[in-house]
């Protein structure tokens, strides 16, 4: 039978197939070859016994997930505060593993008119270069979103995460301040990795990213995964330009333009000089 795990407690793997749950374990040849089946992995299995892990489409190490559709930023704008480069390094990081990123604001009701229009400018930029955003006020678009799709949340400490989530889907009943799916050095009272059922897709009830460095990305990753920057690349004076020290570079010119956000590029020089 064909299934997908949506749970995994020490060597204990619950597989979904069709609307039944199975406890099952795995081949002991998958321990020989360094096979390790993850949550959200397409498996074989039969007897209760795991035999085959189909291929991914994309894997995280932290947390352990597999075949991620969406990641759901969550982004404070005031307590606490908006912070672009949290937020480009979490676009680059979800963008260079084939992870539609989506961007959810939360906290608009602290700002005064002048910040809220501000913040206006950021969200209009990253509409206009191919990102979805959202507030945590459009209930309804964003469930949409999850409809077959495996999502993760991610985001600042005390972003509003489970408090979303609460009001995406009541049944959740997510403690808030409990529970976090953040990116950054939050409390995870989560010990395991789960796939939990939200609005006909998976929402993932993980322990929260550990990390948010750009593992195993080189430097050219991180450039090409500046999704603003294909548009211009070609017009550099040279191919392989890192639009950073070199004359004669369109991705600069762009900037001096306005038709780039300068934060966003010096985010990029920051992220590729370290």
């Amino acid at each position: 039978m064909q299934g997908r795990i949506v749970k995994l407690i020490s060597d204990d793997f619950t597989v979904l197939s069709g609307d039944k749950l199975y406890t099952c374990k795995c081949r002991g040849v998958f321990r020989n070859k360094a096979i390790k089946p993850l949550v959200g992995d397409l498996v074989l299995f039969d007897n209760n016994i795991i035999n085959q892990v189909l291929e991914r489409k994309n894997s995280l190490i932290r947390p352990p997930i597999s075949n991620i559709d969406n990641a759901y930023i969550i982004t404070s704008v005031k307590h606490p505060n908006f912070s672009t480069n949290l937020l480009d390094k979490m676009l680059n990081i979800i963008t260079y593993n084939n992870i539609e990123a989506i961007i959810c604001l939360t906290k608009l009701d602290l700002l005064n008119k002048d910040e809220f229009e501000e913040i206006k400018k950021y969200q209009d930029y990253y509409q206009k270069i191919g990102y979805k955003v959202y507030t945590n006020s459009d209930i309804e678009p964003l469930k949409a979103t999850f409809k077959n799709k495996i999502s993760v949340f991610t985001g600042q400490t005390g972003a509003g995460k489970s408090t979303l989530l609460n009001k995406l889907d009541h049944n959740l009943n997510l403690k808030t301040n409990d529970i976090s799916y953040a990116l950054g050095r939050g409390k995870h009272t989560t010990r395991h990795v789960e796939l939990i059922p939200i609005h006909q897709g998976f929402v993932a009830d993980t322990p929260g990213f550990s990390d948010i460095s750009f593992i195993d990305m080189t430097k050219e990753d991180i450039r090409d995964n500046f999704i603003e920057f294909e548009k211009y690349k070609d017009k550099c004076k040279y191919r392989d330009c890192m639009h950073d020290k070199e004359d004669d570079c369109e991705i600069k010119r762009q900037v001096d333009n306005g038709n780039i956000l300068k934060s966003r590029y010096d985010n990029y020089i920051n992220f590729i000089r370290k």
